[in-house]
C-alpha cells in the first residue's frame, strides 16, 4: 500500500476523459474510456502489453487524436485547441516516456538545458545553471551533469529524463512505463522518485504500467484497464480483493513475466 501522499484536493479536476474511443483499422483499442483525475492525486493506470495503456496517454499528451470523445486538461478541451494553445498547454505537462527519449549527442546538462532555454529566454545563464543543479540534486544524479547518456545506467536514464521533465515545473506528469526494463532495485528506486516529485511538485500524474510494485508504491488509486474499458479501480487491496477472474489473470500474468 502507498504511504500517505499530499493532500488530493477532490473539488479540482486536472484532467477529465469522458467516453474516449479509438481503433486502428478494425481493432478497437479504447472503446468508451472515463476518468478523472484530482489536483495532487496519482493514478495508475494498469494493464497488460497491448492493451491500449500507451495509445491512451499519447492521446492525453496530444500526440493522437481520439475517434470521438472528449479529453479536458486544466479546464481546457484539447480538441479544440489551436496549434498555439496546444503547444502552451502542453508546457504544464510532462512526459516521461518509456525510453527516457535523452539526446544521444548532448550531455546531461546540454539534455536539460534544451528545454529550459527553449522555453524560459528570460533567465540568465546563472539561472540555467542553477535550475539545471537543482533539478539534478532533486533526482540524487547531480554528479552526473557532465557525463553523456551512453555513460548512464537505465535507471539513472529514466531519472535524467524525470528531471529534464520536472525543469519547466509541469502541473500534470505523464509516465508511460517508469520502471519497464529495470531491475527490482532500480524499480523501486523509480517508484520512491515518482512519490517524492508528487510532493516536492506539487504535481497531479497519470502512471501509465503492467509492473504491480509500481502500481502498489505510486497509486492513489488504481484503474484496471482490459479488452478497451476500466472495469475496477479503488485502492490497490480494494482493485486486488477480488475473485474477478479478469484480476486474477492479471496477477498470475504479471507473476510468470517476471
Amino acid at each position: 500500500m502507498k504511504s500517505a501522499g499530499p493532500k488530493i484536493d477532490r473539488n479540482t479536476i486536472v484532467i477529465s476523459i469522458k467516453d474516449l474511443q479509438k481503433s486502428f483499422g478494425e481493432m478497437n483499442v479504447l472503446r468508451g474510456i472515463d476518468l478523472d483525475l484530482y489536483k495532487g492525486e496519482n493514478v495508475v493506470i494498469l494493464g497488460r502489453s497491448g492493451s491500449g495503456k500507451s495509445v491512451l496517454i499519447k492521446i492525453i499528451a496530444g500526440l493522437l487524436k481520439p475517434d470521438s470523445g472528449m479529453v479536458k486538461l486544466l479546464g481546457s478541451e484539447i480538441n479544440n485547441l489551436d496549434k498555439k494553445e496546444l503547444l502552451a498547454l502542453r508546457l504544464k505537462i510532462g512526459f516521461s516516456f518509456q525510453s527516457s527519449a535523452l539526446y544521444d549527442g548532448m550531455s546531461v546538462w546540454e539534455n536539460l538545458q534544451f528545454p529550459l532555454v527553449r522555453n524560459r529566454r528570460d533567465l540568465t545563464k546563472k539561472q540555467v545553471n542553477e535550475t539545471i543543479e537543482q533539478v539534478l540534486n532533486d533526482v540524487g544524479l547531480l554528479q552526473t551533469i557532465d557525463q553523456m547518456p551512453a555513460e548512464l545506467s537505465g535507471g539513472q536514464k529514466k531519472r535524467i529524463g524525470i528531471a529534464r521533465m520536472l525543469i519547466l515545473h509541469p502541473e500534470i506528469i505523464l509516465y508511460d512505463e517508469p520502471t519497464g526494463g529495470l531491475d527490482p532495485v532500480t524499480c523501486v528506486e523509480i517508484n520512491n522518485l515518482i512519490n517524492k516529485v508528487q510532493l516536492q511538485y506539487n504535481t497531479s500524474s497519470i502512471i501509465i504500467t503492467h509492473d504491480l510494485s509500481c502500481a502498489k508504491s505510486t497509486g492513489d488509486r488504481i484503474v484496471m484497464l482490459s479488452d478497451g474499458i476500466f472495469f475496477r479501480q479503488g485502492s490497490f487491496e480494494e482493485v486486488f480483493n477480488t475473485d474477478d477472474e479478469r484480476v486474477k489473470s492479471f496477477y498470475n500474468y504479471y507473476i510468470l513475466n517476471q
